[in-house]
């Protein structure tokens, strides 16, 4: 059995500024690998995008910036896209319940902005809660 648990965090003024250019860094990854599989034939799988998008990106000098942030969210961002791409084939061919769903689409800044992290991306001591190249931040 899943458990999601939803919190509401007040990080300081230095840990926003981290997670604002965390959530930068994995619409950059998310549109970059998007670009790259509308460009493509065949849909190029999750290893060869994580190795195109981030290995790759962080060795060139105008990506240099991703090496910034945690790798664990770039890579749940490259995984949401193949996802988002199994769900539309799927859709497609009715292999999944409910309205026909949209290819994936580009992120934008405006929009709702957000980054998931796996189990090596987090952990959780006493009442808060350790992100990897933030900090610790509390809940209330």
């Amino acid at each position: 059995m899943k458990a999601r648990y939803r919190y509401r965090f007040y990080p300081t003024d230095q840990q926003r500024q981290r997670l604002a250019q965390l959530f930068g860094c994995v619409r950059v990854v998310w549109n970059d690998a998007l670009e790259i599989c509308k460009k493509s034939d065949k849909l190029p799988k999750t290893s060869e995008l994580q190795k195109l998008v981030i290995t790759q990106g962080k060795k060139t000098p105008e990506r240099q910036w991703l090496s910034d942030v945690s790798n664990v969210p770039l890579q749940q961002s490259v995984a949401d896209l193949g996802v988002a791409y199994k769900n539309f084939f799927d859709s497609i061919k009715g292999r999944r319940k409910g309205k026909k769903i949209n290819p994936p689409r580009f992120k934008k800044k405006t929009e709702r902005q957000s980054a998931r992290f796996t189990t090596y991306g987090f952990s959780i001591k006493g009442e808060e809660v350790y992100l990897a190249k933030i900090g610790n931040v509390r809940p209330i």
